[in-house]
C-alpha cells in the first residue's frame, strides 16, 4: 500500500507539469547549428553545448517556455547511438528555490528513435556552470511478510524495510560551449 502511494505520487509530480509522454524530434540540428544558434543569444549560464561522458554524446540546454513550469529543454546534438536522431529532445529543467539545484526530467524508455516516459531527477550545477551532475532516484524496498503470525502485535503480518543504497558517484554533463574549456568534449587542455 505505502509503495503504491509513492509510486503515485511521483507520477502525479511528473504528470503536475504536463510533460509531453514522448519525445519529438526538431529537424536540422547539429552541433554547428547550435553554436551559432547560441552566438546569436544572450545565452544564461546553464544554455550551451554540454558533452555527457557515460553515454558520449553532446547535447544542448536551451530556454524553453512552450511548457508551463519548464525553463529548459535538452536536445541531442550528436551521438555514437545512430538510432537517436540529432534534434531529439532527451528532456527537460525547471529551476528551484536552490540557485544551484534543478528538477531534470530525463526521457527512460525508448522505441528505436522516440523516448518516452520523462522520469524526474534532481540536477546541481557546479559554481562556475561548468558541470551539472545529477543522480537518478533509486528505490530498494525490503517486504517481509510473516505467515505465521506469532505474537502478531510483536512481529507484523507485513513489513516494509527500506534498505540503505551504497554511495555512487553522481553522473553528469560537462559544459563545452560557449564557456568551459577549448571546445574539447572532456575539457582537457591543448597544448600546440
Amino acid at each position: 500500500m505505502l509503495l503504491a502511494m509513492m509510486i503515485g505520487a511521483m507520477a502525479m509530480a511528473t504528470r503536475a507539469i504536463d510533460l509531453p509522454g514522448t519525445s519529438v524530434v526538431c529537424p536540422d540540428i547539429d552541433e554547428e547549428v547550435m553554436r551559432c544558434h547560441f552566438d546569436s543569444l544572450d545565452v544564461q549560464p546553464l544554455e550551451g553545448l554540454w558533452y555527457y561522458p557515460d553515454e558520449d554524446m553532446t547535447i544542448a540546454i536551451e530556454r524553453w517556455n512552450g511548457t508551463r513550469g519548464v525553463d529548459y529543454r535538452l536536445l541531442l546534438v550528436a551521438s555514437d547511438d545512430l538510432e537517436l536522431l540529432p534534434g531529439t529532445v532527451i528532456g527537460y529543467m525547471a529551476g528551484s528555490a536552490v540557485d544551484s539545484k534543478l528538477r531534470l526530467w530525463l526521457y527512460t524508455e525508448r522505441d528505436h528513435v522516440t523516448l518516452h516516459k520523462p522520469l524526474e531527477c534532481v540536477a546541481t550545477a557546479s559554481h562556475d556552470f561548468t558541470t551539472l551532475t545529477f543522480d537518478p532516484p533509486h528505490w530498494k524496498v525490503k517486504v517481509r511478510v510473516n505467515f505465521a503470525r506469532f505474537l502478531p502485535t510483536l512481529f507484523r503480518g507485513i513489513s516494509i524495510i527500506p534498505e540503505k543504497q551504497e554511495e555512487r558517484l553522481p553522473q553528469g554533463f560537462k559544459k563545452i560551449y560557449p564557456s568551459g574549456g577549448n571546445g574539447h568534449p572532456m575539457n582537457r587542455k591543448r597544448y600546440l
